[in-house]
Protein backbone atom coordinates (compact mmCIF):
# COMPACT_ATOMS: atom_id res chain seq x y z
CA UNK A 1 0.00 0.00 0.00
CA UNK A 2 1.46 3.54 -1.28
CA UNK A 3 1.80 6.43 1.70
CA UNK A 4 -0.89 8.29 0.01
CA UNK A 5 -3.56 5.30 -0.14
CA UNK A 6 -2.67 4.71 3.54
CA UNK A 7 -3.11 8.27 4.68
CA UNK A 8 -6.40 8.21 2.83
CA UNK A 9 -7.14 5.70 4.43
CA UNK A 10 -6.40 6.97 7.76
CA UNK A 11 -8.81 9.89 7.31
CA UNK A 12 -11.43 7.72 6.08
CA UNK A 13 -11.02 5.98 9.74
CA UNK A 14 -11.14 9.53 11.41
CA UNK A 15 -14.14 10.33 9.78
CA UNK A 16 -16.32 6.52 10.70
CA UNK A 17 -15.05 7.13 13.65
CA UNK A 18 -16.24 10.79 14.16
CA UNK A 19 -20.03 9.56 13.04
CA UNK A 20 -19.79 6.42 15.98
CA UNK A 21 -18.66 9.02 18.55
CA UNK A 22 -21.85 11.16 17.67
CA UNK A 23 -24.11 7.75 18.05
CA UNK A 24 -21.69 7.10 20.89
CA UNK A 25 -21.93 10.13 22.79
CA UNK A 26 -25.91 10.29 22.95
CA UNK A 27 -25.71 6.69 24.31
CA UNK A 28 -23.49 6.51 26.38
CA UNK A 29 -25.18 9.19 28.12
CA UNK A 30 -28.14 7.31 28.26
CA UNK A 31 -26.84 4.39 29.54
CA UNK A 32 -24.34 5.99 32.03
CA UNK A 33 -26.87 8.46 33.65
CA UNK A 34 -30.30 7.03 33.29
CA UNK A 35 -28.86 3.43 33.45
CA UNK A 36 -31.58 2.49 30.41
CA UNK A 37 -31.02 -0.01 27.72
CA UNK A 38 -32.10 1.76 24.72
CA UNK A 39 -31.88 -0.27 21.19
CA UNK A 40 -33.91 2.21 19.69
CA UNK A 41 -31.36 4.89 19.25
CA UNK A 42 -30.31 3.79 15.98
CA UNK A 43 -33.56 4.49 15.63
CA UNK A 44 -33.26 7.92 16.09
CA UNK A 45 -30.37 7.98 13.54
CA UNK A 46 -32.03 6.69 10.71
CA UNK A 47 -35.24 9.21 11.33
CA UNK A 48 -32.40 11.76 11.82
CA UNK A 49 -31.50 10.93 8.08
CA UNK A 50 -34.63 10.62 6.84
CA UNK A 51 -35.87 13.89 8.35
CA UNK A 52 -32.18 15.34 7.32
CA UNK A 53 -32.80 14.12 3.62
CA UNK A 54 -36.38 15.26 3.60
CA UNK A 55 -35.76 18.74 4.54
CA UNK A 56 -32.71 19.15 2.57
CA UNK A 57 -34.62 17.90 -0.64
CA UNK A 58 -37.75 20.55 0.31
CA UNK A 59 -35.72 23.54 0.95
CA UNK A 60 -32.67 23.41 -1.44
CA UNK A 61 -30.33 24.46 1.49
CA UNK A 62 -27.71 22.08 3.59
CA UNK A 63 -27.46 24.26 6.31
CA UNK A 64 -31.07 25.26 6.35
CA UNK A 65 -31.82 21.41 7.12
CA UNK A 66 -29.12 21.28 9.83
CA UNK A 67 -30.94 23.85 11.70
CA UNK A 68 -34.15 22.78 11.38
CA UNK A 69 -33.36 18.92 12.16
CA UNK A 70 -32.25 19.93 15.97
CA UNK A 71 -35.88 20.83 16.95
CA UNK A 72 -37.60 18.20 14.91
CA UNK A 73 -34.97 15.69 16.88
CA UNK A 74 -35.43 17.06 20.33
CA UNK A 75 -39.46 16.81 19.65
CA UNK A 76 -38.86 13.17 18.72
CA UNK A 77 -36.89 12.68 21.48
CA UNK A 78 -39.39 14.10 23.79
CA UNK A 79 -42.10 12.42 22.55
CA UNK A 80 -40.95 8.98 22.52
CA UNK A 81 -39.01 9.21 25.74
CA UNK A 82 -42.47 10.77 26.92
CA UNK A 83 -45.14 7.87 25.68
CA UNK A 84 -42.71 5.12 25.41
CA UNK A 85 -40.13 4.80 27.85
CA UNK A 86 -40.79 7.34 31.09
CA UNK A 87 -42.34 4.43 32.59
CA UNK A 88 -39.72 1.40 32.16
CA UNK A 89 -36.84 3.46 34.04
CA UNK A 90 -37.57 1.59 37.21
CA UNK A 91 -37.92 -1.45 35.29
CA UNK A 92 -36.27 -4.40 34.75
CA UNK A 93 -32.97 -3.86 32.03
CA UNK A 94 -34.98 -7.31 29.94
CA UNK A 95 -38.40 -4.99 29.90
CA UNK A 96 -36.31 -2.30 28.43
CA UNK A 97 -34.45 -4.01 26.11
CA UNK A 98 -38.41 -5.87 24.64
CA UNK A 99 -39.64 -2.11 24.86
CA UNK A 100 -36.59 -0.61 22.56
CA UNK A 101 -36.97 -3.78 20.25
CA UNK A 102 -40.13 -3.00 19.76
CA UNK A 103 -39.30 0.38 18.96
CA UNK A 104 -37.02 -0.35 16.07
CA UNK A 105 -39.27 -2.61 14.37
CA UNK A 106 -42.23 0.61 14.89
CA UNK A 107 -39.46 3.14 13.14
CA UNK A 108 -38.31 0.70 10.29
CA UNK A 109 -42.05 0.03 9.30
CA UNK A 110 -42.75 3.71 9.60
CA UNK A 111 -39.96 4.64 7.32
CA UNK A 112 -41.31 2.36 5.04
CA UNK A 113 -44.48 3.75 5.41
CA UNK A 114 -43.85 7.32 4.35
CA UNK A 115 -40.37 7.44 2.40
CA UNK A 116 -40.70 3.83 0.89
CA UNK A 117 -38.74 0.60 0.79
CA UNK A 118 -36.14 2.09 -1.90
CA UNK A 119 -33.09 4.43 -1.05
CA UNK A 120 -33.94 8.14 -0.32
CA UNK A 121 -31.29 9.85 -1.57
CA UNK A 122 -29.45 13.23 0.12
CA UNK A 123 -27.28 14.24 -2.58
CA UNK A 124 -23.75 16.20 -1.13
CA UNK A 125 -23.97 20.20 -1.42
CA UNK A 126 -22.83 21.90 -3.85
CA UNK A 127 -20.81 24.20 -2.08
CA UNK A 128 -18.80 20.80 -0.33
CA UNK A 129 -18.30 19.00 -3.38
CA UNK A 130 -14.99 17.96 -4.88
CA UNK A 131 -11.87 18.03 -2.47
CA UNK A 132 -8.79 19.89 -0.65
CA UNK A 133 -5.32 19.64 -0.57
CA UNK A 134 -3.88 18.39 2.60
CA UNK A 135 -0.17 18.52 1.83
CA UNK A 136 -0.40 17.17 -1.55
CA UNK A 137 -3.21 14.87 -0.77
CA UNK A 138 -6.45 15.57 -2.11
CA UNK A 139 -9.22 14.70 0.31
CA UNK A 140 -13.19 15.31 -0.23
CA UNK A 141 -14.51 18.60 1.79
CA UNK A 142 -17.46 16.82 2.87
CA UNK A 143 -15.50 14.16 4.74
CA UNK A 144 -13.68 17.14 6.20
CA UNK A 145 -16.78 18.55 7.29
CA UNK A 146 -17.65 15.14 8.98
CA UNK A 147 -13.89 15.19 11.04
CA UNK A 148 -13.94 18.48 12.19
CA UNK A 149 -17.91 18.17 13.02
CA UNK A 150 -17.27 15.30 15.25
CA UNK A 151 -14.40 17.27 17.16
CA UNK A 152 -16.70 20.29 17.59
CA UNK A 153 -19.25 18.35 19.24
CA UNK A 154 -16.57 16.20 21.31
CA UNK A 155 -15.71 19.79 22.84
CA UNK A 156 -18.84 21.15 23.37
CA UNK A 157 -19.57 17.63 25.22
CA UNK A 158 -16.89 17.87 27.33
CA UNK A 159 -17.60 21.45 27.93
CA UNK A 160 -21.18 20.82 28.81
CA UNK A 161 -20.58 17.67 30.80
CA UNK A 162 -17.24 19.52 32.81
CA UNK A 163 -17.86 23.04 32.53
CA UNK A 164 -21.58 24.12 33.11
CA UNK A 165 -24.20 23.31 35.92
CA UNK A 166 -26.20 21.00 34.02
CA UNK A 167 -23.18 18.96 33.31
CA UNK A 168 -22.53 19.03 37.06
CA UNK A 169 -26.14 17.84 37.73
CA UNK A 170 -26.16 14.81 35.04
CA UNK A 171 -22.61 13.63 36.53
CA UNK A 172 -23.85 13.47 39.75
CA UNK A 173 -27.16 11.79 38.74
CA UNK A 174 -24.75 8.77 37.26
CA UNK A 175 -23.53 8.93 40.72
CA UNK A 176 -26.75 8.90 42.65
CA UNK A 177 -30.00 10.13 41.54
CA UNK A 178 -31.85 8.94 44.40
CA UNK A 179 -29.61 11.82 46.63
CA UNK A 180 -29.61 14.05 43.20
CA UNK A 181 -33.45 13.88 43.51
CA UNK A 182 -33.68 14.52 47.41
CA UNK A 183 -31.94 17.66 47.27
CA UNK A 184 -35.02 19.32 44.42
CA UNK A 185 -33.35 18.46 41.26
CA UNK A 186 -36.10 17.69 38.69
CA UNK A 187 -35.13 14.30 37.45
CA UNK A 188 -37.56 13.40 35.58
CA UNK A 189 -36.86 16.34 33.32
CA UNK A 190 -33.11 15.64 33.39
CA UNK A 191 -33.87 12.57 32.09
CA UNK A 192 -35.83 13.91 29.14
CA UNK A 193 -32.91 16.25 28.58
CA UNK A 194 -30.55 13.51 28.41
CA UNK A 195 -32.47 11.76 25.96
CA UNK A 196 -33.39 14.93 23.65
CA UNK A 197 -29.50 15.87 23.51
CA UNK A 198 -29.36 12.12 22.55
CA UNK A 199 -31.35 12.18 19.78
CA UNK A 200 -30.16 15.37 18.66
CA UNK A 201 -26.57 13.90 18.38
CA UNK A 202 -28.28 10.78 16.98
CA UNK A 203 -29.93 12.63 14.63
CA UNK A 204 -26.46 14.91 13.72
CA UNK A 205 -24.72 11.65 12.79
CA UNK A 206 -28.04 10.71 10.53
CA UNK A 207 -27.59 14.22 8.33
CA UNK A 208 -24.03 13.62 8.31
CA UNK A 209 -23.69 10.07 6.97
CA UNK A 210 -26.77 10.81 4.41
CA UNK A 211 -24.90 11.78 1.58
CA UNK A 212 -22.36 9.12 1.78
CA UNK A 213 -24.38 6.34 2.84
CA UNK A 214 -27.90 5.37 1.57
CA UNK A 215 -30.82 6.53 3.61
CA UNK A 216 -33.41 3.58 4.15
CA UNK A 217 -35.19 1.69 6.94
CA UNK A 218 -33.04 -0.44 8.95
CA UNK A 219 -29.95 1.81 8.15
CA UNK A 220 -30.12 1.96 12.07
CA UNK A 221 -29.28 -1.17 13.78
CA UNK A 222 -26.01 -1.74 11.98
CA UNK A 223 -24.64 1.31 13.36
CA UNK A 224 -25.89 0.58 16.87
CA UNK A 225 -23.76 -2.37 16.73
CA UNK A 226 -20.71 -0.82 16.42
CA UNK A 227 -21.75 1.90 18.83
CA UNK A 228 -22.44 -0.74 21.39
CA UNK A 229 -18.68 -1.42 20.52
CA UNK A 230 -17.38 1.71 21.29
CA UNK A 231 -19.31 2.27 24.68
CA UNK A 232 -18.10 -0.90 25.70
CA UNK A 233 -14.23 -0.25 24.76
CA UNK A 234 -14.29 3.54 26.20
CA UNK A 235 -15.95 2.29 28.94
CA UNK A 236 -20.10 2.91 29.69
CA UNK A 237 -20.92 6.29 30.79
CA UNK A 238 -17.58 8.52 29.82
CA UNK A 239 -17.70 10.28 26.81
CA UNK A 240 -13.90 10.74 27.02
CA UNK A 241 -13.77 6.85 26.36
CA UNK A 242 -16.49 6.85 23.75
CA UNK A 243 -14.57 9.46 21.85
CA UNK A 244 -11.56 7.76 21.70
CA UNK A 245 -12.76 4.57 21.73
CA UNK A 246 -15.01 5.79 18.56
CA UNK A 247 -11.68 6.72 16.70
CA UNK A 248 -10.00 3.70 17.04
CA UNK A 249 -13.10 1.41 16.04
CA UNK A 250 -12.76 3.67 12.85
CA UNK A 251 -9.74 3.67 12.04
CA UNK A 252 -9.13 -0.32 12.62
CA UNK A 253 -12.43 -1.06 10.94
CA UNK A 254 -11.43 1.07 7.54
CA UNK A 255 -7.47 -0.06 7.24
CA UNK A 256 -8.88 -3.30 8.33
CA UNK A 257 -10.76 -3.58 5.81
CA UNK A 258 -7.77 -1.89 3.04
CA UNK A 259 -4.57 -3.61 4.25
CA UNK A 260 -6.49 -7.53 5.47
CA UNK A 261 -7.39 -8.41 1.30
CA UNK A 262 -3.83 -6.82 0.20
CA UNK A 263 -2.36 -9.31 3.02
CA UNK A 264 -4.22 -12.49 1.67
CA UNK A 265 -3.43 -12.04 -1.49
CA UNK A 266 0.09 -12.80 -1.17
CA UNK A 267 -1.11 -16.01 0.51
CA UNK A 268 -4.47 -17.03 -1.39
CA UNK A 269 -5.97 -16.97 -4.76
CA UNK A 270 -7.39 -13.22 -5.19
CA UNK A 271 -11.16 -13.89 -5.08
CA UNK A 272 -10.45 -15.64 -1.75
CA UNK A 273 -8.52 -12.91 -0.03
CA UNK A 274 -10.94 -10.58 -1.34
CA UNK A 275 -14.38 -12.79 0.44
CA UNK A 276 -12.07 -13.18 3.35
CA UNK A 277 -10.45 -9.88 4.07
CA UNK A 278 -13.46 -8.01 4.96
CA UNK A 279 -15.03 -10.22 7.08
CA UNK A 280 -12.24 -10.91 8.89
CA UNK A 281 -11.70 -7.20 9.35
CA UNK A 282 -15.23 -6.79 10.48
CA UNK A 283 -14.42 -9.71 13.53
CA UNK A 284 -10.73 -7.67 14.36
CA UNK A 285 -12.83 -4.75 16.65
CA UNK A 286 -14.98 -7.70 18.23
CA UNK A 287 -11.74 -9.21 18.91
CA UNK A 288 -10.30 -5.76 19.71
CA UNK A 289 -13.41 -5.45 22.08
CA UNK A 290 -12.70 -8.87 23.64
CA UNK A 291 -8.89 -7.69 24.49
CA UNK A 292 -9.83 -4.81 26.12
CA UNK A 293 -12.38 -6.24 28.09
CA UNK A 294 -10.09 -9.30 29.35
CA UNK A 295 -7.53 -6.66 30.15
CA UNK A 296 -9.82 -3.69 31.98
CA UNK A 297 -13.77 -5.30 32.29
CA UNK A 298 -14.80 -1.84 32.73
CA UNK A 299 -13.20 -0.04 29.84
CA UNK A 300 -10.61 1.93 28.70
CA UNK A 301 -11.71 4.86 30.50
CA UNK A 302 -14.24 4.25 33.18
CA UNK A 303 -16.44 6.09 35.12
CA UNK A 304 -14.58 6.75 38.57
CA UNK A 305 -17.66 7.81 40.61
CA UNK A 306 -16.66 9.34 43.55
Amino acid sequence: MSPTLFVLQLLNGLQLGVLLFLMAAGLTLVFGIMSFVNLAHGSMYMMGAFFAASLYNYTGSFILAAVLLVPAMIALGLAVEWIALRKLYQRDHLDQVLATFGLILFFNELARMIWGASPYYMEVPEFLTGAVNLFGIRYPKFRLLIIGSGLLVALGCYVLIHRTRIGMLIRAGASNRTMVGALGINIVLLNSMVFALGAVLAGMAGLLAGPIMSVQAGMGEPVLILTMVVIVIGGIGSIRGAFYAALIVGVVDTLGRTLLPSVLRTMFERSAADIAGPALASMMIYLLMAIVLAIKPQGLFPVHNT
